[in-house]
């Protein structure tokens, strides 16, 4: 973990899920992590491998690849998905249909232990229980992890959903030197 800048900067553990389904999603995944990094409150400490995964809601478009990281941040939730969504619009995110096509998709899974309802941010991210390609990569990195609000760990989590069988481990996929 990164030292504060100062002796009132707290720095807090979050995870992020991170979709792409448009162009090159490998890329677009990788290009996201790396502007990520270059925040000077973001420092990422490591990443699940990458999954294929069907869409949802929308089922009339390409498969996804999925990913989860775990950062580090001086960030407070508001800013966190602030710089998110300037990742996103760089790399050419345009909002139109919900669940549809996407060049990148960058999601605050969970923010520390906290539980947070902003006009911006809600964490845990309020569906994630629900979504192999969610809790499938966050249980590769952090099994033991449990969830605000939830006596299961990541894994059994991740063990008990009925489309577990449909995320499929296509890659590495290693966070870029925050340094």
């Amino acid at each position: 973990m990164s030292t504060p800048e100062s002796p009132f900067e707290e720095w807090v553990t979050a995870y992020l899920g991170l979709g792409a389904n448009v162009g090159d999603p490998q890329k677009s995944l990788s290009q996201a992590l790396r502007e990520l990094a270059k925040h000077p409150k973001i420092q990422l400490i490591q990443a699940s491998s990458l999954y294929r995964t069907a869409p949802v809601g929308v089922l009339d478009q390409p498969d996804f690849l999925n990913a989860v990281v775990q950062i580090e941040t001086a960030l407070d939730p508001d800013a966190l998905m602030t710089a998110m969504l300037g990742v996103e619009k760089k790399l050419g995110r345009v909002r139109t249909k919900r669940w549809g096509p996407r060049v990148i998709d960058i999601d605050v899974l969970l923010y520390g232990a906290r539980q947070i309802e902003t006009p911006l941010i809600t964490a845990p991210h309020p569906r994630m229980h629900e979504r192999a390609f969610v809790m499938t990569p966050l249980a590769e990195i952090a099994p033991d992890l449990r969830i605000p609000g939830d006596t299961k760990s990541a894994v059994q989590i991740a063990s008990e959903l009925p489309d577990k069988k449909s995320v499929k481990i296509v890659g590495t996929f290693a966070a870029p030197n925050s340094s």
